[in-house]
């Protein structure tokens, strides 16, 4: 193994051990949310941007995603944008339906 490729092999681990310790301290951040006095729709709210933010972590480093071509990335916006479309529908069908 050429000095080169050691280096970029230690780099590598480098970035994985980072990213390790980011999820480590969400995943601290995580049970110290559990114990706040706050509704629960501040804590749902909470929650999931924690674990949005430890999924984006472990979608663009662990699976590579990060260095991926823009066409993936284009197919993961558009993913994404109907998972929202699918999550505020029934919010969309109750608010005709009560006609607020």
């Amino acid at each position: 193994m050429s000095g080169n490729n050691q280096a970029d092999i230690q780099e590598h681990i480098k970035v994985y051990l980072t990213i390790f310790g980011a999820l480590a301290v969400l995943t601290i951040l995580t049970v110290m949310a559990s114990y706040l006095d706050v509704s629960s729709s501040e804590a749902i709210f909470l929650a999931l941007t924690i674990a949005t933010i430890k999924a984006s972590l472990v979608a663009g480093y662990f699976m590579h995603l990060i260095t991926e071509k823009q066409t993936i990335v284009w197919i993961l916006i558009l993913t994404f944008f109907f998972f929202l479309v699918l999550m505020l529908l029934p919010l969309i069908t109750a608010t005709d339906q009560t006609g607020v």
